[in-house]
């Protein structure tokens, strides 16, 4: 099987499923050892807060590493041994009442199942009931002792507040376990693909995600990008697609692809193979601005604005004219810092981090291990983020106040209030930031001081 075909095969795999299979709890996965499917599905059940909050998974742990459960009865240990004598799926609960119950049928055992993971009284209580009846009517035909009956029941409705649907969770960790495989023996090919199926909404938690795997991210380039992310030769450098820049349209990059390599401009502005009227100037103003036209811009001009300015803004129609541009626009120089960040992040959805944190900043960061925002540790009470926008306000007192809307590399869009700011208080936009914060459900994040919250880094 080629890398190529496995790359193309993981464009097809959702997602979702990376995200599990990543996140999943480390120390239940490998204190359980899981030794098959059923396995994957029964510890995938139990990582969600109920199960956790009960200490199943504790429990589950010794039990696994000890199978010799005590069942109540047999047809417990039948419905329950695959899941060493938990009720962690809500079909085991269906089955049991079919099995024991007085003419319970598996339709009504499922029924069961539906009703006790509602909660609620009326129709649904009084068909609740009288399956109980004749759970205990069955059990005790079957010489079970009343109170094991009502034991039995118990359980019912004791795991029913947890218990997971068993077709579900094998099929997610089918999915898991799959992607958890193709991500240890490809996992470049998986890191694109995964780039390509994650919503705008998470694209920039997704970078961030593949840059602690190590993978080096390079931005759009009208030479080595295409309509997907792409792998480097040496699998350790992911690209950017074109598709990622708003306002370029496909018959844009169609000759885009069809006509490259390009060395220089003149070899995109007066190409007689290309349709110029699909790779119009919207289209390359777009492309310059998200800098995807980097790769080309050589030593006659003194930054990417005088770049712009003379092959774009005012596009010439011969090479006398870009050579009178050239000359004319010289005063310009590169776009400020300012100008950068606004426009990938515009056209591209994608804020620019690596014009912001550099990499003494990251480290910095690492070391003192301080959360970004949208990983929020109460405990800790500080985070690190990079203000966007600051809108002043005044409160029902007439006293000023600032809600500060800030980015941070989980994707997180987030508003700090910063009551009684001061004359000489001060935010800059798209600076890193620590800072020490209060928190409720009420107002989110605020601070009494932003002088003293808040501490600029680099």
């Amino acid at each position: 099987m080629t890398k190529k075909y496995i790359e193309i095969s993981f464009r097809r795999v959702s997602s979702l499923a990376f995200s599990s299979s990543l996140t999943l709890e480390p120390s239940l996965s490998i204190n359980s050892k899981p030794d098959d499917i059923i396995d994957i599905s029964a510890i995938t059940s139990i990582y969600r807060p109920g199960p956790l909050g009960a200490g199943v998974d504790k429990a589950y742990i010794k039990a696994k590493k000890d199978p010799r459960a005590s069942y109540l009865i047999d047809a417990v240990e039948e419905v329950t041994k695959e899941t060493y004598g938990f009720l962690i799926f809500q079909e085991q609960i269906a089955l049991l009442a079919h099995k024991l119950g007085e003419d319970i049928s598996l339709e009504e055992g499922n029924k069961l199942r539906k009703l006790l993971t509602k909660k609620g009284t009326g129709k649904g209580q009084e068909e609740k009931e009288a399956i109980r009846e004749k759970f205990i009517r069955g059990c005790l035909n079957k010489s079970i002792p009343t109170d094991t009956a009502k034991s039995l029941w118990q359980n019912f409705e004791y795991f029913s507040g947890y218990g997971f649907n068993k077709s579900h969770a094998v099929s997610y960790s089918i999915l898991s376990y799959q992607c958890a495989w193709l991500f240890n023996y490809y996992p470049e090919c998986w890191m694109a693909a995964f780039l390509d199926k994650e919503p705008e909404s998470r694209k920039e938690a997704a970078i961030s995600l593949a840059q602690k795997f190590g993978f080096e991210i390079e931005n759009i380039n009208i030479n080595t990008s295409t309509r997907q992310w792409e792998i480097s030769d040496d699998g350790k450098t992911l690209i950017q697609p074109f598709s990622s820049i708003k306002g370029l349209g496909e018959k844009a990059i169609e000759q885009i692809m069809q006509n490259r390599p390009f060395e220089k401009i003149e070899d995109v502005l007066f190409s007689e193979d290309i349709v110029h009227a699909k790779l119009n100037k919207k289209a390359l103003d777009v492309l310059c601005r998200s800098g995807a036209l980097d790769d080309i811009v050589d030593d006659r001009f003194n930054g990417c604005k005088h770049f712009w300015m003379a092959c774009i803004q005012d596009k010439p129609k011969n090479q006398k004219k870009l050579d009178e541009n050239i000359e004319i626009y010289s005063p310009e120089e590169d776009f400020t810092r300012e100008e950068k960040i606004e426009y990938i992040s515009d056209l591209t959805g994608i804020f620019p981090f690596d014009l912001v944190l550099t990499k003494e900043i990251k480290d910095s960061i690492n070391r003192h291990c301080v959360p970004a925002l949208g990983n929020w540790d109460k405990n800790l009470g500080v985070a690190w983020f990079i203000p966007r926008e600051v809108i002043l306000k005044k409160t029902k007192n007439d006293k000023p106040y600032w809600i500060v809307k800030v980015i941070d590399d989980t994707s997180t869009m987030t508003t700090i209030r910063c009551w009684s700011v001061k004359e000489y208080d001060q935010i800059h936009l798209n600076r890193p930031y620590a800072a020490k914060l209060d928190h409720n459900k009420d107002w989110g994040f605020s601070t009494r001081s932003v002088r003293y919250a808040f501490k600029l880094l680099g």
